[in-house]
């Protein structure tokens, strides 16, 4: 069965997806979107890095992504607003790893599918790597679930209740450089943030509880992938930006169904 490109690329778009539904809503509730883009930004440099050095490419995206992480949230409020922080070590981030990329005289690298993904050309073994990091992600914050539920409604309530909120911070910026890594095959570094927020915020309009909201993210999120391969390939269209026009038609239809339930 797997040997059919379009099976291989459906299991990649689903397990994708699955990656990012829960994280998504953490992302939409703490208004983290901008924080999202720096790390999918970082994963280019990854790139180039593993290209440079002759090392898997995955485990390296992984890594320049915690590293991007890890440096936003250490250097945030050091006297720089967080958004003009972003900002700064998202594109620099960005272009530096273009530029690397351009110097590897030696390998010839596909640009476009790093930036907005190659979900056909997905193989068996990136199959194993997407789903192994999904099952990874979805069990880091099922296990922490409660935690970081309670560090995202307020620090000081986690505080008072014995939870580090900084140590849920690192718990989320590892489990965004695990899902950064997962989806660069899918959907590419530029269009990563978007499957994280948009089936977040649709799902946001039509859910009561915040176990439903991952539930429902998870789901407008299959809905999205499933839908945008298969408009891709019936108008020949890039699949990985088709993917996130079906999920912010999702997110349209979805705003007057919020409105009727407030």
């Amino acid at each position: 069965m797997l040997d059919d490109f379009m099976i291989r690329a459906a299991l990649a778009g689903v397990g994708t997806a699955l990656a990012a539904a829960p994280l998504g809503c953490f992302v939409v509730w703490r208004r983290m979107a901008y924080f999202g883009d720096a790390t999918a930004h970082a994963a280019i440099l990854g790139v180039a890095l593993a290209l440079a050095l002759e090392v898997p490419i995955y485990g390296t995206v992984i890594a320049a992504a915690l590293v991007m992480g890890i440096a936003v949230s250490t250097l945030s409020g050091r006297g720089f607003a967080t958004d003009t922080l972003l900002g700064v070590l998202a594109h620099s981030a960005l272009a530096f790893g273009l530029v690397a990329v351009s110097f590897q005289s030696g390998v010839r690298v596909d640009l476009m599918s790093y930036l907005f993904g190659d979900i056909l050309a997905v193989s068996t073994t990136d199959l194993a790597v997407i789903w192994g990091g999904a099952a990874c992600v979805a069990g880091l914050v099922a296990w922490r679930w409660s935690s970081l539920l309670l560090s995202t409604v307020g620090e000081d309530l986690a505080i008072a209740s014995g939870v580090d909120p900084r140590r849920e911070q690192m718990i989320l910026t590892l489990a965004l450089a695990v899902t950064v890594a997962v989806a660069l095959k899918v959907i590419g570094a530029i269009l990563i943030s978007a499957l994280l927020v948009i089936p977040a915020a649709a799902a946001r309009s039509l859910a009561r509880t915040p176990e439903a909201m991952a539930l429902w993210a998870g789901a407008l999120g299959i809905l999205s992938a499933l839908g945008g391969l298969g408009a891709s390939f019936r108008f020949d269209t890039p699949t990985g930006p088709t993917i996130v026009c079906v999920a912010a038609v999702i997110f349209l239809l979805s705003m007057p169904l919020g409105r009727r339930k407030g």
